[in-house]
């Protein structure tokens, strides 16, 4: 494995995420703060408990995965869409270098970027409310394995898109109504039964419900179902990209 190459990428693009801190960080931890004062105080005013947790803490760890998968999808999506636009994507290709390597710069980059904000919001969510980590090891792990699964799909958006609007299109149409409906700021108990189903089918649920799992002890699905749903998710990305770099679609075209 060609560590300077995959070492030399990660470099680039974490310099890249300082060089615009403002963007990439504040940004989205103001963002979340105004989620805290918006649902926290206005429908937790409304809303006392859920499952036995204060409305307030219960939506944490809703608020860190759709800043998480939004930003992780956002910045790998960018890193690697932005050598095609530019056509230095070629020399990279025609480099000693695989695509596992390529993958782990970019990705690995856009991982940690996504989990640095993630913990940043976390602190953040220490000044609103009070909160309790049932399992710390198990919350690092799922954020962890969140941020670079969306990382992955990151990575596949930007390879498919064909201008800077495609780049935004799967994030905002589709990642977040998924976050939205998938029991970030409710447990999908409190849907009718119908509904409750329906939700099932939303992979989202299984990666929030895990994450909840890991802050409170409680969850809307078994932890091994979780932990089944974003293993998955991972394989599948992993397989794509290594289908793309095979066969060279949307890359050498």
């Amino acid at each position: 494995m060609n560590l300077t190459a995959v070492k030399s990428i990660y470099i680039f693009e974490m310099q890249r995420f300082f060089r615009t801190i403002t963007q990439s960080l504040v940004s989205p931890v103001l963002s979340t703060s105004l989620y805290f004062v918006v649902f926290g105080a206005a429908i937790g005013s409304r809303i006392q408990e859920v499952e036995g947790v204060s409305y307030g803490a219960f939506i944490v760890p809703g608020l860190i995965m759709l800043s998480v998968m939004t930003q992780a999808t956002s910045n790998a999506s960018f890193g690697i869409y932005f050598p095609k636009f530019i056509g230095t994507i070629y020399e990279l290709l025609s480099a000693p270098v695989n695509f596992f390597e390529i993958t782990a710069g970019y990705v690995g980059a856009a991982a940690t970027k996504a989990l640095f904000i993630g913990l940043i919001i976390l602190g953040t969510a220490f000044l609103f409310v009070d909160i309790q980590i049932a399992h710390p090891f198990a919350m690092l792990a799922f954020l962890v394995m969140t941020c670079f699964s969306f990382a992955l799909l990151g990575f596949i958006i930007g390879i498919w898109a064909g201008n800077f609007e495609q780049l935004q299109l799967i994030p905002l149409l589709v990642i977040t109504p998924l976050v939205f409906l998938g029991g970030s700021f409710y447990s999908i108990t409190m849907l009718p039964s119908v509904w409750q189903t329906i939700t099932m089918f939303n992979p989202v649920v299984y990666l929030i419900s895990g994450f909840r799992w890991s802050f409170f002890g409680t969850a809307d699905v078994s932890i091994g179902l979780s932990l089944f749903a974003i293993t998955l998710f991972m394989g599948t990305c992993l397989t794509a990209i290594w289908w793309i770099f095979r066969t060279g679609w949307r890359i050498r075209q």
